[in-house]
């Protein structure tokens, strides 16, 4: 039997998520942000995890610095927000794991596979606020 991820509408504009073991975050929730037509919203979440790489961004160099982590990291928080850049579901989210000695590591989640579960919580707007690359920055900006 494969368990995939399943959700539940709390309310008008409230979900609650499970993510399964072995499925991918970042897929899962835009994935999820396609179906439910959710074009702005945020995210936060907890849960388990097996591979994980996250990063940093570089101000100097306009460049994201990443490391992947591989093996049992409990996800003590996942934190978030959708929106769109060229239409489509863009996710920014940040991430703080903790491994089996109980260090904490954190960033910008990259990817994130799951080890046992993931619980998320997910709050959308009847809205869209769309992103733009400013050059400037190097990131994509809220375009307002």
């Amino acid at each position: 039997m494969v368990i995939e991820m399943e959700f539940k509408k709390v309310d008008k504009n409230n979900y609650v998520i499970r993510i399964d073991r072995d499925e991918e975050v970042i897929d899962k929730i835009t994935e999820f942000c396609r179906e439910e037509k959710i074009k702005v919203g945020y995210i936060t979440g907890l849960g388990a995890a097996k591979k994980v790489t996250i990063g940093l961004f570089d101000t100097t160099k306009k460049e994201y610095i990443s490391h992947e982590y591989m093996g049992p990291m409990e996800i003590t928080s996942l934190v978030g927000n959708v929106s769109t850049k060229d239409g489509e579901v863009y996710l920014h989210l940040h991430i703080n794991l903790c491994d089996k000695e109980m260090k904490v590591i954190g960033g910008h989640l990259n990817s994130c596979v799951i080890g046992a579960t993931g619980e998320l919580y997910l709050t959308s707007f009847d809205n869209e606020v769309e992103r733009e690359f400013s050059e400037e920055i190097g990131l994509n900006l809220y375009k307002f």
